[in-house]
């Protein structure tokens, strides 16, 4: 009778955790428009909070600091979009032999599939040069969607920057909040995590923006010594793209390996891209990233993963650029109270150094 009377409990319990996942996801994405701007708002704050409190202590008001910050912010983002819009609108006037290279393509195709397989899939008869031709061209007129598509709509742009001022300007509002909460614990010691945390996610966003310049320098290096038109353009967006762990940079690359392939009249540029590709993933998985952006978030591998499939699933886009930000911040608030601290071990990073203790003080028991 005990047994069944703990079972009930913790069955109910159970139950109770699927239920808020549920309504928790289904809030994500019904709430998508306005969520995915908050987050993104709140981000930025966190970025330029350093800005605001360099400015706040040469005595200027908060309400104008804030206001710099944002303006700093919209001439820096603005800049990169303008930029990315600009030259993918550039690249209708390269598609105008692109029928022939694809049909020069698909010829060649049939003719090593027949030499090399006595089979003919006469690819050259089956491809649609002016469908093709089409659709990159009107890819490449409709890019300037692609923020809007991002944050959800243009109501969710302007968003923004609206929650971004008022992150800054509330800022001490929300440590105090902070505080509140976790009112059984010493308020320095919360008001202390809380600027831990924030330092945690500033120094993730500006690691990553470093090594993105780097990358953007190698990339656009490789791609002026191959001769590759638009070479600092497909540099800085294959850099860009770095900030989505595992996919970003695939289709980073993907984008000056078509460009080449449609263009050129070698395939030896393609493969040379994607061979420059691995070299510079390998630099900047073993050395780069390691050693710049370091264990900043210190977050487990496999539940990084799975955050990025479920954000790109909810929030598309914006929700993969999201996600490890916000991971970072749920394991340092987890980390604040003894009942939740379970949920931050499981987010972070097994301690290889600890686990080895761990076994070296199991072994010596077994031996005793």
């Amino acid at each position: 009778m005990k047994t069944d009377k703990l079972i009930l409990p913790a069955y109910l319990k159970a139950l109770a955790v699927m239920l808020l996942i549920i309504v928790l996801i289904f809030t994500l994405i019904v709430a998508k428009g306005i969520l995915v701007p908050l987050f993104l708002g709140g981000f930025f704050s966190i970025l330029f909070t350093p800005i605001s409190n360099w400015l706040e202590k040469g005595k200027i008001p908060r309400v104008i600091s804030t206001i710099l910050s944002l303006l700093a912010m919209i001439l820096i983002v603005g800049g990169i979009i303008s930029f990315i819009i600009t030259n993918f609108a550039g690249f209708t006037n390269d598609f105008d032999d692109v029928s022939g290279k694809i049909s020069n393509y698909a010829t060649q195709f049939d003719e090593w599939s027949q030499n090399s397989f006595q089979y003919d899939p006469e690819v050259r008869k089956k491809t649609n040069t002016e469908y093709i031709k089409g659709i990159l061209t009107e890819n490449s007129g409709s890019i300037s969607s692609f923020a809007l598509r991002t944050v959800g709509s243009l109501s969710g742009l302007i968003l923004i920057p609206v929650f971004m001022f008022f992150f800054l300007l509330y800022r001490d509002h929300l440590t105090k909040m902070m505080v509140m909460v976790y009112k059984e614990y010493d308020p320095e010691m919360v008001k202390k995590r809380i600027g831990n945390l924030r330092k945690v996610i500033q120094s993730y966003i500006i690691g990553v923006g470093k090594v993105m310049v780097i990358l953007a320098v190698l990339n656009i290096t490789v791609y002026l010594v191959l001769g590759i038109k638009h070479a600092i353009f497909f540099g800085v967006v294959g850099a860009l793209l770095s900030i989505i762990p595992y996919v970003g940079p695939f289709f980073g690359v993907l984008l000056p390996v078509t460009y080449s392939l449609l263009t050129k009249d070698s395939l030896f540029y393609p493969i040379a891209i994607l061979g420059a590709y691995q070299l510079i993933q390998m630099l900047e998985g073993n050395v780069l990233t390691p050693k710049i952006v370091g264990g900043n978030v210190n977050l487990n591998a496999f539940l990084t993963l799975f955050g990025l499939l479920v954000g790109g699933t909810i929030w598309g886009i914006a929700g993969m650029i999201l996600v490890i930000p916000t991971l970072a911040i749920l394991k340092e608030i987890f980390e604040l109270s003894e009942s939740t601290k379970p949920y931050a071990l499981l987010l972070g990073e097994e301690n290889m150094e600890s686990s080895e203790e761990e076994k070296n003080d199991e072994s010596k028991k077994s031996t005793d």
